[in-house]
């Protein structure tokens, strides 16, 4: 190993240490006071002690350093016991740039016991220099709709990546160039293209040091190929394709669809986790849980619209968001499923509006802010008979019996008074 690896190395161990280190107090110590929220489900293990293995992975660019810090064990519900209120929020193309958001969030996620799923566009660790290594399907080589990178932002967007994780948040994918619509984007592409854009996306993230020249910097601290598990289309489209190519890849869930509140199911094996319609404050219609979707029925295709309805268009979203988690909350307890970009449109109002959201949902009694990997851990622990239970649920339904009832292990006694009742109990 050279000296330049033995630093990297070095860095990225003292950050794993501390990281895990901090997440190994125990609930006594946290000692939550009202409006904390409800305790979450013990953390596991995962601290990296000295002497600990530690392998670079290819170039040096990622390197396996052990079980994520902060990842919570999931737990399966007990006979009778009321579900968790889950909330995923999610990015789309993260990146670090000159706006600061991705560090932004990640601070507002650490203040509000909240960790997030960051889906990373691939191009953003490839250099505009380089962007002939990319092979898009349909396009010729070095063709990418939102660009490539620069020195600079590849390594203020690596820096974001190590830390999300060892803070617990996930790390997906929303693939490469982003291409949409009928010339060549995603909703053509066949299983086998999408299969190559999953390759690229996964080997630009593996080769970031050799392709930026940045040898000297530390890996990013874990491996790509183990954790890389789910994703979101560019746009939304091509879901059918790249799900029959993610479920042949070992992919657990995705979240390119568009659904109802309700529990998830899986399709071709992969959990569909699908982003949800909610409320939308005004109309008669409802509306997609993500900002590029409130902003283009406010806005239309401008994103700075008539600045003096940003706070509005802000409050729109706000508001709608937490009608739909109030609705679940009170209801069937689905998971609700948020979709976001690192974007300053319409001056910024729906970052805003996200940032409210989280301070408001993520500190309250038995609510979960958690990544999509975190949600597909505690469904897959789960009794599936548990979830087809809670599939039953409609929009916004509360088991009439109540949750005890209606998830015991064992069938309710009959009502007094009624054929089949027990004797002495008519």
């Amino acid at each position: 190993m050279t000296t330049t690896q033995r630093i990297a190395v070095g860095v990225v161990i003292a950050a794993v240490c501390a990281a895990s280190l901090a997440g190994c107090a125990t609930d006594a110590s946290r000692s939550p006071g009202p409006g904390t929220g409800a305790p979450g489900p013990q953390r596991a293990k995962s601290a990296l002690p000295p002497g600990s293995a530690f392998r670079l992975i290819g170039d040096g660019s990622t390197a396996y350093t052990g079980a994520q810090p902060h990842l919570p064990r999931p737990e399966r519900l007990k006979p009778g016991q009321k579900p968790p209120q889950f909330v995923v929020f999610s990015w789309d193309g993260a990146g670090e740039d000159s706006q600061k958001l991705f560090s932004h969030f990640r601070e507002v996620a650490k203040a509000n016991h909240a960790t997030m799923t960051y889906f990373l566009s691939g191009v953003y660790l490839l250099p505009e220099e380089k962007r002939d290594l990319y092979k898009p399907p349909q396009h010729s080589p070095g063709r990418s709709d939102i660009g490539f990178n620069d020195e600079r932002g590849i390594a203020d967007t690596v820096t974001q990546l190590r830390l999300a994780w060892l803070e617990g948040n996930e790390i997906g994918t929303h693939f490469n160039g982003h291409f949409c619509g009928n010339d060549g984007g995603v909703g053509q592409w066949s299983v086998d293209e999408w299969k190559s854009e999953i390759a690229q996306a996964k080997q630009f993230v593996k080769s970031w040091k050799s392709n930026s020249g940045m040898a000297k910097a530390a890996p990013l601290p874990f491996d790509y190929d183990k954790e890389l598990i789910g994703a979101r289309t560019p746009c939304l489209e091509g879901q059918q394709n790249f799900m029959r190519a993610a479920g042949e890849l070992g992919f657990r869930y995705d979240t390119s669809g568009v659904n109802n509140q309700v529990w998830p199911a899986k399709k071709e094996g992969l959990w569909d986790l699908s982003m949800q319609l909610v409320p939308f404050p005004g109309h008669s219609y409802e509306q997609l849980t993500m900002d590029y979707n409130f902003m283009v029925n406010q806005s239309g295709t401008r994103t700075q619209g008539d600045p003096a309805k940003y706070a509005y268009w802000g409050d729109q979203m706000r508001d709608g968001l937490l009608t739909g988690f109030h609705r679940a909350y009170d209801g069937n307890r689905a998971p609700l499923i948020i979709g976001n970009h690192f974007e300053s449109w319409n001056g910024g109002t729906y970052m805003r509006a996200v940032e409210e959201v989280v301070q408001d949902v993520c500190n309250k009694p038995d609510v979960r802010c958690v990544s999509f990997h975190q949600l597909a851990d505690w469904l897959d622990a789960q009794d599936p008979r548990t979830l087809a239970k809670l599939r039953t649920l409609g929009v916004g339904e509360a088991p009439q019996e109540g949750w005890e009832s209606f998830l015991s292990a064992r069938p309710a006694p009959p009502p007094k008074g009624v054929p089949g009742a027990p004797a002495g109990r008519r």
